[in-house]
């Protein structure tokens, strides 16, 4: 009998864990629940073990970290972007990952990494942005006078070509 392939799916999960409780409350054989479930010997057995201390384990819900922010708390999240970085207490109008964790972190109580924290962004429709412009301070003047004077100056050159070498294998 070929077995049935999962993927991780929270409900089938949850289903499955159910069925397989169900089927050692009935009596039936850690190994039998884990063949017929597609499941590991071990996992039956921590079912088995569950059921021992409590008969109503199967009901439970399954572990796993609850979700840092509901729906309404993305929501504000989500207005305190658009009101702008400066009004949610920040220097200036950029918004960064980790300016976005602050954020949260302080409003909400919840720490998030920055990758966490751009998985919830763009939940809540928000996408990585580039400036359209130029910064209002960029002097183009000093830019020509660096290229053209002020980086040759630092730039590397490659060594002459007449000159020894000091490489051991090489014979003068």
């Amino acid at each position: 009998m070929a077995t049935k392939r999962y993927q991780r799916d929270f409900k089938e999960l949850e289903s499955r864990r159910r069925q397989g409780m169900r089927m050692l409350a009935r009596g039936v054989a850690q190994a039998e629940v884990a063949r017929v479930l597609a499941v590991s010997r071990q996992t039956a057995s921590s079912w088995a073990k569950k059921l021992d201390e409590d008969a109503q384990a199967w009901r439970r819900k399954p572990l796993g970290r609850p979700a840092g922010l509901d729906a309404t708390q993305k929501k504000e999240l989500g207005k305190a972007l658009l009101a702008g970085a400066v009004a949610s207490g920040f220097a200036t109008e950029l918004w960064t990952l980790a300016r976005v964790a602050k954020l949260i972190e302080r409003e909400f109580g919840v720490a998030y990494s920055t990758v966490n924290v751009w998985r919830i962004l763009r939940e809540i429709g928000f996408s990585s942005q580039r400036p359209t412009g130029r910064a209002i301070q960029r002097d183009e003047a000093a830019i020509k006078q660096w290229r053209s004077k002020r980086w040759p100056a630092l730039k590397k050159r490659p060594v002459a070509k007449g000159a020894p070498s000091c490489s051991s294998t090489k014979a003068d």
